[in-house]
């Protein structure tokens, strides 16, 4: 990545995000009876909602279930009864593409949040846009999906049915590097990933970034992530001289990497993206991890004023799942596909055309609302213009915000 200017703002913003699932009936057929006697819109969500990620999956769906709820309560779309159809990935692409699949086969589908994986999307992209039916996530972080696999040198939009609330590695790795350089002084890192699109993706920006601004890379190795045992490389780390660890990847690897390179006597801070930032990795790192650091997209969500009434009415509802990192930008993601098809039904002189998936998609490219995680649209890629990003450092066992930007550049 080209270096960047790190602007500061104040670290309270919301990083929550909502994901939501409706089934839609197009043209002449009026769906499942919403009790009303109108059309009844399913949103798809797809994400993890069982294995190591599902509390990052459960709040996706949680939340994408809140926007729908308050829609139908907001009578929002005349007509119109919003529901959610939640597909579990357990973080894998072969499922991830076989819930795409099912969700095209069902004619009453008109939008899907998720997923979570940057991997899993991968793999769902093509299946959504041959039926042109819209997705949004609000965890994606890897450029190549907006920007094309040639991103660094030439920016081309693979998918036009493709969007995201969440930004991406492309600002969030240099964002990370950027503050380990400046503001926590550290020159020397050892950088580690899982070898997956998200975390090998997230680790080459970060050290495009930190080399321009003169730190050291004293070290690199990659994980397998069904791996346990990290002793080796904690001891590599230790003779390293490192001064920080840099990792590429998700919670349930990163909480046993930063605790076994603790305990091999290298006390230095483990830092991570959003795949860490989740109190399981507090968990599975223990003590030894007050110091260890994590990006995420956006800023705390119970700091942000545009959050408040999502983080009331989220437990007023009674998830019995937290709305974990990505609540505030599930509920934006169902919400933007709530907003297209009020859009097309507007158009449509209150009804449903044909081609309603069609019609949505090319709503959304103009979507735009104030939403619970600021400003809500998306560029020309299909990205969020909303580039705010958060450093979150764990102190007395839980994450606590140090300090909140916007990455330019």
């Amino acid at each position: 990545m080209r270096q960047r200017s790190l602007i500061a703002i104040t670290a309270a913003l919301a990083a929550g995000a909502l994901t939501l699932t409706a089934c839609g009936s197009r043209g002449g057929d009026k769906g499942s009876d919403s009790g009303k006697g109108g059309t009844t819109v399913t949103i798809g969500v797809d994400a993890p909602l069982t294995g190591d990620l599902s509390a990052l999956g459960l709040g996706i769906k949680n939340s994408a279930d809140l926007a729908a709820k308050t829609a139908n309560k907001k009578n929002y779309v005349k007509g119109v009864t919003f529901k959610i159809e939640a597909r579990d990935d357990q973080a894998q692409p072969s499922s991830g593409q076989q819930n795409a699949t099912a969700l095209v086969a069902d004619k009453n589908v008109l939008g899907v949040v998720g997923p979570l994986n940057s991997s899993v999307a991968e793999s769902m992209q093509k299946v959504f846009d041959d039926a042109k039916l819209v997705e949004v996530s609000p965890a994606n972080t890897g450029p190549a999906l907006t920007q094309g696999p040639d991103w660094r040198t030439k920016k081309v939009r693979p998918f036009k049915s493709y969007f995201r609330t969440a930004t991406t590695d492309a600002i969030q790795g240099p964002f990370a590097a950027q503050y380990l350089y400046n503001d926590a002084k550290k020159k020397k890192v050892f950088v580690i990933d899982d070898k997956k699109t998200y975390g090998a993706g997230l680790a080459g920006t970060f050290t495009d970034e930190f080399k321009k601004l003169g730190g050291k890379i004293v070290g690199t190795e990659h994980i397998n992530p069904d791996a346990k045992d990290f002793s080796a490389i904690a001891t590599e780390v230790k003779k390293s001289g490192a001064d920080v660890v840099y990792y590429g990847g998700e919670y349930p690897q990163a909480g046993p990497l930063s605790k076994q390179i603790k305990a091999a006597g290298a006390k230095i801070p483990l830092v991570g993206g959003d795949g860490i930032y989740d109190p399981t990795f507090i968990k599975l790192a223990g003590a030894d991890s007050t110091g260890d650091l994590a990006t995420s997209v956006g800023a705390p969500v119970e700091s942000l004023p545009s959050a408040k009434q999502f983080v009331a009415d989220y437990k007023a509802a009674g998830y019995k799942d937290e709305y974990a990192a990505y609540g505030g930008y599930s509920y934006d993601s169902a919400w933007a596909i709530i907003e297209a098809v009020k859009k097309v039904v507007d158009d449509n002189g209150g009804k449903l055309p044909d081609d309603a998936r069609a019609k949505v998609t090319a709503a959304m490219q103009n979507v735009s609302f104030d939403g619970v995680t600021g400003k809500v649209s998306f560029d020309e890629f299909g990205d969020a213009t909303n580039k705010q990003l958060t450093v979150y450092a764990v102190k007395n066992g839980a994450w606590a915000a140090e300090k909140s930007g916007t990455y330019t550049g």
